[in-house]
């Protein structure tokens, strides 16, 4: 069967070593994805790069400023580029291949990360068959963060053959039989996907916004930061919103969202259709994923060329669903004591 893997496929390929990681923590799998977590082998380089004609490594030697150790933890400044080797490396048969995503952690703390492998001409994608080290390149573009070794901010999505999306035509069929949100029949909007439209005018609070001055954000406490120390709430005005450049944006979906439990579902992060900004860093979301009444989605929304005018109901992003190569056992949820379920607008788990 082609299609995306589930819970038990990780459990196999770790136990076959096509995953290797001697540490492997069993919170790390998901229904139909698996968290990446950083080693302690850290470097500050000058810029961005690829390696699509060598090894990472090779690559890496001109462009160090400096080497880290994240065995301490180590605050990674504001606008400054990082690039840490993660604890996991592939050796990929069969027919898979892949590609990675920051967690929805990750994402609502505007950290701008994404992976690199040996040979790889883009970012985020894990060629079929790969053997070899996984890299992450971490820019935190609103917050000094300190991170350490183990810390996970991206996780994997493995599929076998190919990706089994589903048309437009086959999620209309599927929303009449078990709904994919809490829009009625008339209301949905399927066009390439599922539409979202962002919401200005339901409740009293419609978005967060960072604050330039903060405190240093420790990545690895939860529900210990203070939101007024790190975020500025927007109450809401005439269902709108502008956009400012350089700012960072916390926003919800007008629609509640579900997976049902035998596909998963991607947000595409950037649309240049629906305007010149980007409206979501995370993409993934797991089978189960607002199963019973739904969960909104969250936004994180920010324009880097021109102010831009959002106003209530507006599409900002889209959701394409795709099959699973088997039923999962294990979907999003409190079982797994999975964050998100059920959400509203939610900042990341570190805030009280």
């Amino acid at each position: 069967m082609s299609g995306s893997l589930v819970y038990q496929d990780y459990i196999n390929l770790i136990n076959k070593n096509f995953i290797i990681n001697e540490n492997i923590q069993n919170n790390q799998i998901q229904p139909s994805s698996m968290d990446l977590s950083l080693s302690e082998e850290c470097y500050e380089i000058k810029h961005s790069f690829l390696s699509y004609n060598s090894k990472v490594r090779d690559k890496l030697k001109d462009l160090i400023i400096k080497k880290i150790n994240l065995n301490k933890k180590y605050i990674f400044k504001k606008n400054k580029t990082y690039i840490v080797r993660l604890n996991e490396c592939l050796n990929l048969k069969n027919n898979i291949f892949g590609h990675c995503n920051p967690k929805s952690s990750t994402g609502r703390l505007d950290i701008f990360c994404r992976s690199l492998v040996d040979y790889g001409e883009e970012y985020e994608k894990i060629p079929k068959n790969y053997k070899g080290e996984i890299f992450l390149e971490i820019t935190s573009k609103s917050f000094d963060v300190s991170l350490k070794k183990n810390n996970s901010l991206n996780q994997l999505r493995l599929v076998i053959k190919n990706h089994n999306f589903l048309t437009d035509k086959q999620l209309i069929n599927l929303n009449e039989k078990q709904k994919i949100s809490n829009q009625t029949k008339h209301y949905i909007k399927i066009d390439n996907g599922l539409k979202l439209s962002v919401d200005l005018g339901r409740s009293d609070i419609i978005a967060y916004v960072a604050k330039k001055n903060t405190p240093v954000l420790n990545f690895s406490k939860i529900k210990y930061h203070k939101v007024n120390d790190f975020w500025n709430i927007i109450k809401k005005n005439n269902k709108k919103l502008v956009i400012e450049r350089n700012k960072f944006y916390i926003l919800r979906s007008k629609e509640k969202v579900i997976i049902p439990s035998n596909l998963a579902g991607e947000m595409i992060p950037y649309d240049t259709g629906i305007g010149d900004f980007r409206a979501h860093y995370a993409g993934f979301f797991d089978p189960g994923f607002g199963l019973g009444r739904g969960s909104y989605a969250v936004l994180e929304v920010k324009t880097n060329e021109v102010p831009f005018l959002l106003e209530d109901g507006q599409t900002i992003a889209r959701i394409k669903y795709e099959k699973l190569n088997k039923n999962s056992n294990i979907v999003y949820g409190k079982d797994i004591k999975s964050n998100y379920q059920n959400q509203g607008l939610k900042l990341s788990k570190h805030f009280k």
